[in-house]
């Protein structure tokens, strides 16, 4: 995996190097102080990931995102504040690193993006079944619809949830939605689906599955609750 470190912060910089010297199969092709350069880089050379420091002079961290949108390179934001987490998740980034950054939390950020990176080799096709047809190298099996937890929004891709692995193909949200069945399945978010079967707890703001809190948008709050029987 090729990536970049964008941060203003010199000692971050470092810090962020020193931890992806211990991922054998990372690479870190550049590092830039500022987003304009990695955004000029970015226009010639393709690279799977970028760690991105959020706050920085002249292009934020969150303006370059947007800037990308439609590319395939996965975002990493690494930030001291917790205060973009949200804003950041929407736009469908891969992980949000806390700083200080703890070498498990890195490596357990790198390791999903690896695994995206790896599930794009795979092809998902969308069937009105009880199964996804999954594609991986000359092998073709069924992925039953009762092991998805969530569908989440990256991009040009919806990654599939389930408990041992994650799927992602190429599509919309809106096509994912059209073809789960809504007995089982309720948009509670622009960027997330959920399998109601599957909901551990229900909380202010958001919904647990699996271990993930996932919000719930205020536009679909209303349905949510009329599914659940909440008044």
């Amino acid at each position: 995996m090729k990536a970049l470190i964008v941060d203003d912060n010199d000692i971050a910089r470092t810090t962020l190097s020193h931890l992806a010297k211990q991922i054998p199969n990372l690479t870190i092709i550049n590092e830039y102080s500022n987003a304009i350069d990695a955004y000029n880089h970015l226009q010639s050379k393709h690279v799977d990931i970028i760690f991105l420091d959020i706050e920085m002079p002249e292009m934020t961290g969150i303006e370059l995102t947007k800037a990308l949108a439609g590319k395939e390179t996965l975002i990493i934001f690494t930030s001291s504040k917790k205060e973009y987490a949200l804003e950041a998740f929407e736009l469908n980034i891969a992980d949000y690193l806390l700083k200080p950054i703890m070498p498990a939390r890195f490596l357990q950020a790198v390791a999903k993006a690896q695994a995206i990176l790896e599930s794009r080799k795979e092809s998902v096709q969308l069937t009105n079944d009880e199964f996804l047809f999954v594609r991986d190298s000359n092998i073709t099996r069924r992925l039953k619809l009762d092991d998805i937890f969530y569908a989440e929004a990256m991009g040009d891709y919806v990654k599939f949830y389930t408990r041992e692995k994650m799927f992602a193909i190429h599509g919309t949200m809106k096509a994912a939605e059209e073809r789960l069945p809504k007995d089982n399945f309720i948009r509670v978010h622009r960027s997330y689906i959920i399998s109601v079967n599957k909901i551990d707890t229900l909380q202010d703001g958001g919904i647990m599955i699996n271990g993930k809190f996932i919000p719930i948008a205020d536009a679909y709050r209303k349905a949510l609750n009329t599914r659940m029987n909440i008044f």
